[in-house]
């Protein structure tokens, strides 16, 4: 019992950037229309419907605080703004996770974050819930594209892991994907949330490069049909993105904190 004690004790202490990669961390403690990131690069996610409200929650992880994301509200960092986040090519390896709270409504895929703009075909990365793939829904999705446009003989990008476990509602939890130029892999809570043949899901070939004009950064919504979709409804303690795969001890560590 008293090695299990310590063990939280040590996990808990670690902070985002003790682990080499990161490329920007966010936490939210006060309501505004920017946010800079704490950790890494100082990227700005700037909202695109005017101020966000940050809410005091006691039980949330990493602070006592989180940004309130209602269907809609969405942000965003332009693409020649975080040069780090633009992860592409046969090389380029990534982790993204989010501390987040669902709210409880009836709606369809909903986009965490990353670089993905369907309109333009500029997919190169996305972590993504409640995509209606393979029969199940509510699930992880990590989104990924070596081609920009949709998976060769569909009508969508079918390509990413895919987790086995319903993300709850109402319920604080840590979701993440990452890629590590092979294969990608969906997070729940610290661990690998394995699916047969989805997760893992190879995928060789790298990431596509979008170019000059390809997608920006953008954090609870996508372009996606020539409009903004995909809103991610709940709460947000935290955001981090690496350029390289984390371990599963890593991933479990950022559980922790």
């Amino acid at each position: 019992m008293m090695e299990h004690a310590r063990q939280d004790f040590l996990l808990s202490d670690y902070q985002p950037a003790d682990f080499p990669g990161l490329v920007s961390y966010w936490e939210f403690s006060q309501s505004s229309e920017t946010f800079t990131a704490q950790q890494g690069e100082p990227y700005v996610l700037r909202s695109q419907v005017g101020p966000l409200e940050v809410v005091a929650d006691a039980s949330a992880p990493l602070g006592a605080s989180a940004l309130r994301i209602e269907t809609g509200q969405w942000l965003n960092i332009a693409r020649s703004e975080c040069p780090l986040l633009d992860i592409h090519g046969p090389e380029g390896q990534l982790t993204v996770v989010a501390w987040i709270k669902r709210e409880d409504l009836s709606r369809g895929c909903e986009f965490i974050a990353g670089q993905w703009n369907e309109s333009h075909r500029g997919r190169q990365y996305g972590l993504f819930l409640n995509i209606a793939t393979w029969g199940t829904s509510e699930q992880i999705c990590g989104h990924l594209s070596h081609v920009g446009g949709p998976t060769p003989g569909y009508k969508y990008c079918i390509d990413g892991p895919m987790g086995a476990s319903p993300v709850p509602y109402d319920e604080w939890v840590m979701v993440a994907m990452s890629y590590d130029g092979s294969n990608g892999y969906a997070w729940l809570n610290g661990q690998l949330d394995a699916r047969p043949g989805l997760n893992p899901y190879s995928l060789a070939g790298g990431l596509y490069d979008s170019g000059p004009n390809g997608s920006d950064f953008t954090v609870g919504a996508v372009d996606r049909s020539g409009v903004i979709g995909n809103f991610f409804s709940g709460w947000l303690a935290g955001l981090a993105v690496y350029r390289r795969a984390l371990t599963p001890a890593e991933i479990y560590a950022l559980s922790q904190l």
